[in-house]
């Protein structure tokens, strides 16, 4: 029997054994060496060979992701670890550092009870490792921290024991600052932070297959003096063999990460809003095998050969081939074709998987990143909130029109398995738009268009996604039906960062019930009053009915928030999305007779009333920002921060970080285009960046009108603007 073989019976042995089961994510900056050590991590479970551990990246299992040398998409393995002569089932979800695919690392803290944060010893914490422990946190997920290349420590920078040990604790400082910060207002948290004496930190070097933390030394008798002797004198092979990484690093996950037992009663009540007494939420927080199955699926992929796989965890129940499952959100069923486990790249098939677990289920025709799968029909799991929103657009169109259905059919599908990206399908003109986080985002959705489909395309220039968003409030303003006969008076204020930022986190929604929506916009800064009225919210915008009374008002209030939506969607500068706006309904006139209040008449009267509220709210446009950071040598300093002031970007800070020199800032998306090509050639290729996308912000008013001309101009628009926009 093949060695795979045999650890896929073992997985299939322990699988219902949940006091045993670690289900895990490593999550870090992109560059810290994520995958590194995931290979030591397979290594050691005796899934790929030690020799070409580090150097393999078994878990970059797509063409581009070798070649590029990041991580793309989030990949998942199961492996077992023998901790304390009992062997233990690790789910393993390799996530991507870099900021384009945030998106990958929210959706797989879905399915882990323990995140691993990876940090550089030499960069220390840096932005994506805040966002990923952010992501984390959020989800209910443990953290435990690995530092790893302390290797470049000893030998590249020379340091002493006393140096050495002053900068990995200034890193756990850091990142014990972060969790604390992000967990203050917790209460089923209690102190999260890691520590090096309770072993929830490990040191070492992925790339040399070498790892410590506290329990290690005690058993091996290592200690930090002894390694680096060993490391200097370049003895790394004899400091892997008598303390390999892949043991420390799996230790601490089976020792200081909960099991599936411990972890789904703390998680369930905070990613599932469903009645807490009923069977079904006894059945998930008891990880109960014989319950009814409910399945959260975190990723989509597609397999040439079985065609969709749906990945998630196992809340309950027991998933096996032949189920009927509702998916929510769809009518009907769909019927489970086969389940089974990531060995990495491979799938490999088994009989059945119990609650508690991840799974890859062929089948779920209609489930998405972010359904609810079940047995029985069920509130479903909060959505997964992503941080960013999408910043960058590009135009997609086949080469030749024979490959239109096979384009718009896999742009479907695109979205289906990364709901971070957005598309827009124009079936009359061909043209499609694609819009994701960053540029190398959609890059990498284009290209895999044409090689995994085989469809040439044309992609155009990226566009830059705006917002447009109102500066003060309005007065009241009335709207008027094409017959005259119905009347509806409106007025806006712009909201405040806080409240914005509730919705984006999805603190506050309309899925929720109403007692929680009230408190978190109280909390957030709404008076009582306001937060009692909220009648719908679209995107961060919300409506307030402070109507009393109206007749006929109930039946035509969908009527009035579809014209309320379309009005939103297109505002009233270039037709961009507008956000942050706190709508009004102060009162309406309705003609008594149906016929007379239908969509014709109703939908234009609210989106006209709209679009002349927001203008008089000097309404002006946003754009996306991007914070920056420049790692590059003291010579090429100027050429770096002249990158970013050229760009209209300003530098917020300048310091010295061991032989390299940081420049901190922030510059528009749209200047941001290309940087990557210019940063190289101004700095001869010495420097390295990264960016993180920084919300949106009111464009300075000397580019207003010439960049909203620009826009109307693109779309086809009138060139003039109404009368009323004389502030722009």
């Amino acid at each position: 029997m093949g060695r795979r073989k045999k650890i896929v019976q073992e997985c299939e042995r322990l699988m219902d054994d949940p006091e045993n089961i670690r289900n895990i994510a490593i999550a870090a900056h992109v560059d810290h060496g994520k995958t590194t050590l995931t290979d030591n991590l397979l290594a050691g479970a005796g899934m790929i060979s030690d020799e070409t551990a580090g150097e393999q990246l078994a878990m970059d299992t797509e063409e581009d992701e070798q070649e590029r040398g990041i991580t793309i998409d989030a990949a998942n393995v199961s492996m077992t670890h023998e901790y304390e002569d009992q062997n233990h089932l690790i789910n393993l979800i390799d996530t991507p550092g870099h900021v384009d695919f945030g998106g990958d690392v929210t959706r797989a803290m879905r399915a882990v009870d323990g995140a691993l944060v990876v940090v550089d010893a030499v960069e220390g914490a840096m932005p994506q490792t805040e966002t990923v422990l952010r992501q984390a946190l959020r989800e209910g997920v443990k953290p435990t921290l690995f530092i790893n290349k302390v290797d470049r420590l000893i030998s590249e920078l020379q340091e002493g024991p006393e140096e050495m040990q002053k900068r990995l604790l200034s890193v756990i400082r850091d990142v014990n600052e972060l969790i604390r910060g992000m967990t203050e207002d917790m209460d089923d948290i209690d102190d999260w932070t890691v520590s090096v004496e309770e072993g929830t930190v490990g040191f070492g070097s992925a790339l040399y297959k070498w790892g410590v933390s506290m329990p290690s030394m005690q058993r091996t008798g290592m200690d930090f003096a002894e390694i680096m002797e060993l490391e200097r004198a370049d003895k790394r092979q004899e400091l892997h063999e008598r303390t390999p990484l892949s043991d420390v690093v799996l230790d601490m996950v089976c020792e200081h990460f909960p099991n599936p037992v411990n972890a789904q009663p703390r998680r369930i009540p905070r990613i599932w809003r469903g009645d807490a007494d009923s069977d079904l939420a006894d059945s998930m927080r008891l990880v109960d095998e014989d319950g009814d199955v409910v399945l959260m699926v975190t990723d989509i992929a597609m397999d040439p050969h079985a065609g969709e796989v749906a990945s998630g965890r196992v809340f309950s129940g027991t998933l096996e081939k032949g189920q009927e499952l509702y998916v929510s959100g769809t009518a009907g069923k769909n019927r489970v074709q086969s389940v089974g486990v990531y060995m990495g790249g491979e799938r490999e098939e088994v009989e059945e998987v119990p609650a508690g677990n991840i799974a890859a289920v062929t089948g779920l025709k209609d489930a998405i990143a972010g359904s609810t799968v079940s047995s029985v029909e069920m509130t479903p799991f909060e959505t997964i909130e992503h941080i960013s929103e999408p910043v960058i657009t590009k135009a997609v169109e086949a080469k030749n029109m024979d490959d239109l259905p096979k384009l718009i059919e896999t742009l479907r599908q695109v979205s289906k398995e990364d709901p971070t990206i957005q598309i827009e399908i124009n079936e009359d003109t061909g043209e499609h738009l694609i819009s994701g986080q960053g540029e190398l985002h959609l890059e990498v959705i284009t290209q895999r268009i044409e090689k995994n489909q085989g469809i040439p395309v044309n992609t155009g220039e990226p566009i830059v996604v705006y917002r447009e968003q109102p500066q003060e409030a309005s007065d009241q303003v009335e709207g008027i039906s094409p017959n005259r006969h119905n009347r509806f008076y409106i007025s806006i204020e712009p909201m405040t960062d806080d409240l914005v930022e509730t919705i984006q986190r999805g603190e506050a929604s309309m899925d929720m019930p109403e007692q929680d929506r009230r408190e978190a916009l109280q909390e957030a800064g709404m008076d009582k009053d306001t937060s009692q009225n909220v009648e719908h919210m679209h995107g961060t915008n919300i409506l307030i009915d402070d109507t009393k009374g109206i007749q006929h008002l109930n039946e035509t209030m969908e009527l009035v928030i579809e014209g309320l939506e379309e009005a939103l969607d297109n505002g009233p500068l270039a037709n961009e999305p507008v956000q942050g706006t706190l709508i009004r309904l102060h009162d309406a006139r309705l003609h008594e007779d149906t016929i007379h209040r239908g969509p014709a008449q109703v939908i234009p009267a609210t989106r006209n009333a709209l679009h002349k509220a927001l203008i008089d709210g000097k309404i002006k446009m946003l754009e996306p920002m991007q914070d920056v950071r420049i790692d590059v040598p003291n010579d090429h300093m100027g050429a770096a921060s002249g990158e970013i002031q050229g760009r209209r970007g300003r530098v917020d800070d300048m310091y010295q970080e061991g032989d390299l020199m940081v420049v901190e800032g922030i510059a528009p998306v749209g200047e941001m285009i290309g940087f990557a090509s210019d940063i190289r050639s101004a700095t001869e290729g010495r420097a390295s960046w990264n960016t993180e996308n920084a919300g949106f912000e009111v464009m300075s008013n000397s580019l207003q009108r010439d960049k909203i001309m620009e826009i109307r101009e693109r779309k086809g628009m009138k060139l003039e603007l109404p009368p009323a926009i004389d502030y722009i």
